[in-house]
């Protein structure tokens, strides 16, 4: 009956768990029936398994634009991925393999290891900019955002003196008259017109020249791949560095054993991503009947994953050490996130960095006092009050 039905919460009490009522949902099995804010019913996959199974289904679509797509919270038509802005993260294949395609030799490991000392740079440059200015400081607005701003800059060859801009347009993405998509999708365009007349040395640059010039692909999809790469590849990242930077601060048990042996390091950002695992929920809608966690979902109807929910299976401790790499942080399937491995980069050279020049930080409020950011689908933090 739909009165048993619960309804979804994606509220996060304390910013490092999952949204509250986890538990409860959890405890109803792998995949059961919740209520979203518009009255509607999906699915909804909490079982670890169950999930990986369901993101690697081939009878599933992200298509946003399909009837029953599922949207956790209230998002503006003119803010949703579908026409204009429909590229790697609501397309399916065969336009999805196509695109994902173009960009995915650009984000390999072997690629990202020859980024690595341009990273390290960055990285050491904001915090003798954030040493020199003294304590105390926001690691946000001083670090954990403007170090994968200028990264993502840096590989897409987007001026960083436009940050700001494309920055707050990004935060305002969800608002519901939907200009800030329009914003940032104006500036994109405009940026790969100038390229295209005066090219220069980025990842844009380099699918103008073998893409754009080729007719693989127009300037309407290449801006809008580097809105959403522009997007995707600071924000996540800075939420993660900020609230990886809290999370540990609040368990010095387990950040010594990240200053007592730094080659731990890429474990221990394999569990800070399992742990904290911001984003939510993901969204999909059966193009076939499904068995899956004991129910049949049916052709057509709409099924979220709960990956934090998902990712807490495992374990509800932290423990640097022993971390868990089929996490869904990063998502699975053909949309597990194409930026992966600069994260991974990035999340090492901050956290190796920041807890070696600042072994006294400290944040100055209580973890439940730190500003939170109102988008509930992506959990973070609007600063971080620290000193030294």
């Amino acid at each position: 009956m739909t009165d048993t039905i619960p309804d979804l919460s994606l509220t996060r009490t304390c910013p490092f768990d999952p949204p509250d009522g986890a538990a409860e949902l959890r405890e109803r099995g792998p995949v059961a029936r919740v209520r979203l804010f518009d009255g509607t019913t999906p699915w909804l996959v909490t079982g670890h398994a169950e999930a990986r199974a369901l993101l690697a289904d081939p009878h599933v679509s992200s298509d946003r634009g399909r009837p029953n797509f599922p949207m956790p919270i209230p998002i503006p038509p003119q803010s949703r991925p579908t026409g204009l802005t429909a590229t790697l993260v609501s397309n399916d294949p065969p336009v999805h393999t196509r695109l994902r395609r173009m960009l995915i030799s650009s984000f390999t490991v072997r690629k990202i290891t020859a980024l690595k000392p341009k990273i390290e740079r960055i990285v050491t440059e904001r915090l003798d900019a954030m040493i020199a200015a003294g304590p105390p400081a926001d690691l946000m607005a001083a670090f954990a955002l403007p170090v994968p701003s200028m990264v993502i800059c840096e590989l897409l060859g987007v001026p960083y003196e436009d940050h700001t801009f494309f920055e707050e347009q990004s935060r305002r993405r969800l608002d519901a008259d939907g200009t800030a998509i329009h914003n940032l999708f104006t500036y994109l365009h405009e940026l790969v017109q100038k390229k295209i007349d005066d090219p220069g040395d980025g990842l844009l640059d380099d699918l103008i020249a073998e893409q754009l010039a080729e007719g693989k692909l127009d300037h309407v999809e290449l801006a809008t791949m580097g809105m959403v790469m522009l997007i995707a590849g600071h924000d996540t990242t800075a939420n993660m560095i900020s609230l990886g930077t809290m999370l540990l601060l609040s368990n010095p048990e387990q950040l010594a054993k990240i200053r007592d042996d730094e080659a731990a390091m890429p474990a221990a950002v394999e569990e800070l991503l399992r742990y904290l695992t911001i984003a939510g929920a993901l969204g999909r809608v059966a193009t076939e009947d499904i068995e899956l966690g004991g129910v049949t979902i049916k052709a057509g109807e709409g099924v979220l994953v709960a990956s934090a929910v998902a990712d807490r299976e495992h374990s509800d401790e932290l423990d640097v050490a022993n971390p868990m790499r089929q996490h869904l942080a990063f998502g699975f399937g053909i949309h597990q996130c194409l930026g992966q491995n600069l994260a991974r980069a990035e999340l090492e050279i901050a956290f190796t960095h920041l807890f070696r020049r600042l072994p006294t930080l400290r944040l100055t409020v209580p973890v439940e006092d730190v500003p939170r950011r109102a988008n509930a689908v992506l959990s973070g933090v609007t600063e971080v009050p620290v000193t030294w």
